[in-house]
């Protein structure tokens, strides 16, 4: 009898620490644009593969890649010009070929600054795709995200930014400047 109650004892305390193991679990990185986790595409570089995610949602198959970039930025002024948002927003990765269609803007996600830009890409395939580059930093790290697709730049930028604020991508991003 005892061992019975023992048994039972114990099986509540797993059931128990189930539910709240699974009531503390992070909920799925989608906000109302319907973001959804896919494989990163793009072949192995100088820094760390990052997540990319496409849009089913109100931005229309946009793609989305975002990855960091440990100690590449300048520590003392992080992303101070539309060349360096050029340079590092992993545009190249996406085409070859890509110009910018007007300045960029200062940008700020949480703790993160510095700016966004946005660009035209001739894709391999013929297509045209609107892109925005972001680039941003904390001290001497980098957070860098490109969201590209057929649709209009500024829709697909508002959604890849309401979508990088979510706590989940909030806490992916801090874990992956601190290196973890």
């Amino acid at each position: 009898m005892r061992r019975a109650m023992t048994m039972v004892a114990a099986a509540m305390a797993l059931g128990a620490s189930g539910v709240g193991a699974y009531q503390l679990a992070p909920v799925p990185a989608e906000t109302s644009a319907h973001w959804r986790e896919i494989a990163w595409p793009f072949p192995r570089d100088g820094w760390p593969a990052g997540r990319a995610f496409r849009c089913d949602g109100a931005c229309d198959g946009a793609e989305l890649y975002v990855r960091a970039k440990l100690g590449f930025c300048n520590c003392d002024r992080g992303v101070a010009d539309d060349d360096e948002v050029d340079r590092v927003a992993d545009l190249d990765l996406i085409s070859p070929r890509f110009a910018a269609t007007a300045p960029g803007d200062p940008l700020r996600v949480d703790e993160l600054e510095g700016r966004a830009r946005h660009y035209d890409l001739d894709m391999p395939d013929g297509a045209r795709h609107a892109a925005t580059g972001i680039a941003l930093s904390r001290r001497c790290d980098l957070m860098v995200a490109v969201v590209q697709g057929a649709g209009e730049a500024r829709t697909m930028q508002r959604a890849a930014i309401e979508f990088l604020q979510t706590q989940e991508m909030k806490r992916w991003v801090v874990a992956a400047l601190d290196g973890r």
